[in-house]
């Protein structure tokens, strides 16, 4: 198998640097030109300002396990695979830019909606609208299976940073390497029971507003406006316009949103019920699993949501690791906010692994 593997990335090495020339054209036409360095077969990506780019292009739908998946595809198909994962409340416009700067290096980028965004729809109206982290990770590996990806990179933040330290944790053999923003996020009902020091509560203040009635209602009236806070909220420095917003903000017109993210929520704080086909994963991510892949972590200086710092993580990571601090008055939406930096280390984690 080792022989076969090695011929296989030897003959992949081969051809991609054959094709460089064929990729260099097509970068050209989103203004990026990134260049292979044909001993290490690391690319080095061109420089790139955060808002350059404002659409994917023609979006992508496939059923994959319970869902019809809506997603964005860009670079070779041949290419190394890497997903781009992102939370709430935001979208797959938080890699906008990241995913032409990895096309145009080479690989294969896919940024899927989660369940309850953008155009990802149920297949069945009878599923039950479950928001719990075990149930998202399911959909990524149904999607890998769908889309005929064996092993990815995954990169994620929020609740994509979760559902790839899920998949790295429980399915490493389907994950190459991983780039999480804000650490090591895989938790449980149990540890959501444990109360925190009040400026640490203060924080989650959202997440008590969505254990009530008033809250789910509110956020049904007000979802723009609400979402428009948080984003304010956790990249207190961002200078974000309206239309940055407003794209994103489409996604959440998706009509399983609203019960997708408040049974999130409230299942993390045991006030929700998840689905008994999950237990044995929660059961397994209850003990806090090491993630042995090879990991980036990634915070940014000014990141206004609730976060562990980096030491309190860094243990959790038996394989090669590294943190990365992104400087510049960077919030929560990293990739977004500071989309070459992210980029760079989807490249570097994935050339070391």
């Amino acid at each position: 198998m080792d022989k076969i593997k090695a011929s296989k990335d030897i003959d992949y090495r081969r051809r991609h640097f054959v094709g460089t020339a064929a990729l260099t054209v097509a970068a050209a036409q989103l203004g990026m030109i990134g260049v292979v360095d044909a001993q290490s077969g690391k690319a080095t990506l061109p420089s790139v300002k955060p808002g350059s780019h404002t659409s994917f292009g023609p979006l992508k739908q496939i059923d994959a396990g319970l869902l019809n998946v809506g997603y964005a595809e860009a670079g070779p198909a041949d290419g190394p695979p890497v997903l781009l994962l992102r939370g709430w409340p935001y979208d797959i416009y938080s890699f906008v830019d990241v995913t032409p700067l990895l096309a145009s290096a080479g690989y294969r980028v896919i940024v899927p909606y989660l369940r309850g965004y953008g155009t990802t729809r149920f297949l069945s109206s009878e599923t039950f609208r479950n928001g719990q982290p075990s149930a998202v990770a399911v959909d990524i590996i149904a999607l890998m299976d769908a889309l005929k990806i064996d092993k990815a990179t995954l990169a994620g933040v929020d609740w994509g940073a979760r559902t790839a330290n899920i998949i790295a944790a429980l399915w490493p053999e389907r994950c190459k390497a991983m780039v999480s923003v804000s650490g090591y996020l895989i938790a449980s009902q149990e540890a959501g029971k444990m109360p925190l020091p009040p400026k640490a509560e203060l924080q989650w203040w959202y997440q008590f507003y969505f254990a009530t009635e008033r809250g789910r209602a509110g956020y049904d009236k007000y979802r723009h406006d609400f979402s428009k806070l948080i984003w304010q909220l956790a990249s207190p420095i961002s200078d974000f316009d309206d239309a940055t917003f407003d794209r994103s903000a489409k996604a959440f017109d998706n009509p399983d949103h609203g019960a997708i993210v408040i049974h999130n929520y409230r299942w993390r704080q045991a006030l929700a019920e998840g689905e008994a086909k999950y237990d044995e994963l929660e059961k397994r991510l209850a003990q806090s699993p090491v993630i042995g892949v090879p990991t980036i972590t990634m915070e940014g200086d000014a990141n206004g949501a609730p976060h562990p710092e980096p030491a309190a993580y860094a243990k959790m990571f038996s394989g090669k690791y590294s943190h990365r601090t992104i400087e510049g008055g960077i919030g929560h939406n990293l990739p977004q906010e500071a989309p070459q930096a992210f980029a760079e280390a989807v490249v570097d984690v994935t050339s070391e692994s």
